[in-house]
């Protein structure tokens, strides 16, 4: 399946996401398909998801990932969080965990997490964060927020980059309004 992926043009994966088998695997488990991902994809690029209900399970996976060479990891908020102020504590908590030094993706995905983050509050966690380097945009649709994002970044804020979910549905808008591509969370490659 990764050959299958690299064969039509994909650029890199992001494996071990929420609409996968990932929140039912051990961490053994979770290792041994990154491991083994990682062998297939050689040069590519590969984030490994690594959500978990603790801190201690997401340190642990993600030293494992980059131990063994992946090009960062994708963390998304807890379905407890509901405040704005609980959001910033949690991104803070997730990066002195697994070092600044380690390349962090930030997936919004309300629909899933049921965790509304605003634009204001991902530009507070994106300038407290240099190793918060992409967004996993899967807000539904969520158009302003991109655009919003964007203009930030005209203005001054340092560049993330932003990859959309969602199977591609709003593409077409996303990368008009400044997303970089697709990270879909189905198994197709576009």
């Amino acid at each position: 399946m990764v050959d299958f992926y690299y064969e039509k043009g994909a650029d890199g994966l992001t494996i071990l996401g929420m609409m996968g088998e990932a929140p039912k695997l051990t961490q053994a488990e979770s290792i041994d398909v990154t491991k083994r991902t990682l062998a297939r994809s050689k040069d590519k690029p590969v984030v490994v998801g690594v959500s978990a209900p603790g801190l201690a399970a997401i340190s642990e996976l993600t030293k494992a990932a980059m131990d063994l060479g992946a090009a960062g990891v994708m963390v998304a908020p807890p379905s407890s969080l509901k405040t704005d102020d609980q959001i910033i504590t949690y991104y803070r908590n997730v990066v002195e965990t697994i070092g600044a030094d380690v390349p962090l993706v930030l997936q919004d995905f309300p629909l899933s997490t049921g965790v509304q983050i605003s634009t204001k509050t991902l530009g507070v966690i994106f300038e407290a964060h240099p190793s918060i380097v992409m967004l996993k945009h899967e807000d539904w649709p969520g158009l302003q927020k991109i655009s919003d994002l964007r203009d930030a970044e005209a203005k001054g804020r340092r560049r993330t980059s932003i990859l959309c979910g969602n199977a591609g549905v709003f593409l077409t808008e996303e990368m008009q309004r400044g997303a970089d591509g697709a990270m879909t969370g189905f198994a197709i490659p576009r």
